[in-house]
């Protein structure tokens, strides 16, 4: 029994530190995405709508649209289109 219990904690180790290191190199990435905003920030361009264009080209070009004509639908029922 005590040799499954080592197997199964040097997995579980092996796990923990695979995890520890993946979330080390999503900390550095989103410093490397808060020096490029910055950097854009800095050249005069508008990071709200840089992070609005990374967002929608992420999105399939139909559920674009799909979002695009129910906001539409909904800002005229509110009187803003």
């Amino acid at each position: 029994m005590s040799d499954a219990f080592n197997i199964t904690a040097d997995e579980l180790r092996q796990m923990i530190e695979r995890i520890e290191q993946f979330e080390a190199e999503k900390k550095d990435i989103a410093q490397q995405l808060q020096e490029i905003y910055a950097e854009a920030k800095g050249r005069g361009f508008d990071t709200k709508a840089l992070r609005k264009i990374v967002s929608l080209r992420k999105q399939d070009a139909n559920e674009r649209q799909e979002a695009d004509a129910i906001l539409e639908v909904y800002l005229t029922a509110l009187g803003m289109q």
